[in-house]
């Protein structure tokens, strides 16, 4: 099933964001060899969806790439800040790169694309709109986007991501264009290629709905014998949710949160398997 999307939301600002700029000669090659997407050749006023990861291949932080006439600028999670700018840092080495805090920018999201700021379309899909980054104090405070953003099953930096946690399959960064197969090599690119190669991802966020109010983050969802996912973040009667493919696939009956019945919906953007049932 996919949920139908209501793409109706205000042009808002989004406090929990916040901007890295990257800057010198050396910034995009910088960048390119160390995060999970394809940064060289971005064009200005592009950007790209992109994680950096442990050696070990999970995200540590995910974040939009954005290029601009004076190198780049980095949209990510406001409290993961600070140590990405310290894990920066510490890859720079020798690299000619200024890295630094924009404490005059916020970032925003928009339906459509907004008259007189910088702006880009969602790298991710369209069907999110376009995101903004501005002069602190520009965007107002709106509604909406973070029903969207769940329906449309994209998971959030802080609310479903976290850091250290999950790897770039499990968020579905492969399948939103934040994760490049044909680069060289970049910090945990060996993990992420075996598990692309031998298919080996078992678990994927994914958006689901309830039959009553949300259950609370982290309620385990359940098929008769096994816990098939656990409730991430959450709006109105929908949540994202890390799921088990393989124990959805083998559920015989229909799903149950805090005793609540559960359906999880495949995003169209999604291009595997998602083997929900629909139960009458």
């Amino acid at each position: 099933m996919v949920l139908m999307v209501n793409s109706s939301f205000l042009m808002q600002v989004l406090w929990e964001r916040a901007v890295l700029s990257l800057e010198g000669a050396e910034a995009e090659t910088f960048l390119h060899n160390l995060v999970t997407a394809d940064i060289l050749g971005l064009v200005e006023g592009r950007a790209r969806y992109a994680a950096l990861l442990t050696p070990q291949g999970k995200i540590l932080f995910d974040f939009f790439v954005l290029k601009t006439a004076e190198g780049y600028l980095l949209d990510c999670s406001a409290s993961q800040l600070p140590e990405l700018k310290n894990r920066l840092m510490f890859y720079r080495l020798r690299a000619k790169v200024t890295i630094a805090e924009r404490k005059d920018l916020e970032v925003g999201v928009s339906p459509g694309q907004p008259p007189g700021l910088m702006a880009y379309v969602d790298p991710r899909t369209p069907l999110v709109g376009w995101r903004i980054i501005t002069e602190k104090g520009k965007l107002p405070v709106g509604s909406g986007y973070e029903v969207l953003r769940i329906t449309l099953g994209l998971a959030d930096s802080d609310g479903d991501i976290g850091t250290g946690q999950l790897f770039p399959h499990e968020a579905n960064l492969d399948q939103l264009g934040a994760v490049s197969f044909t680069k060289g090599c970049y910090v945990g690119q060996e993990v992420v290629s075996r598990m692309e190669h031998r298919a080996t991802a078992r678990s994927r966020i994914l958006p689901v709905q309830f039959d009553g109010a949300a259950p609370p983050r982290d309620a385990a969802i359940k098929g008769v014998e096994k816990t098939v996912g656990s409730v991430l973040s959450s709006a109105e009667n929908i949540a994202l949710a890390l799921i088990r493919l393989d124990r959805l696939g083998e559920a015989e009956q229909p799903l149950l949160t805090d005793g609540v019945r559960t359906h999880v919906h495949k995003p169209a953007w999604v291009n595997y398997d998602v083997p929900s049932k629909d139960y009458a």
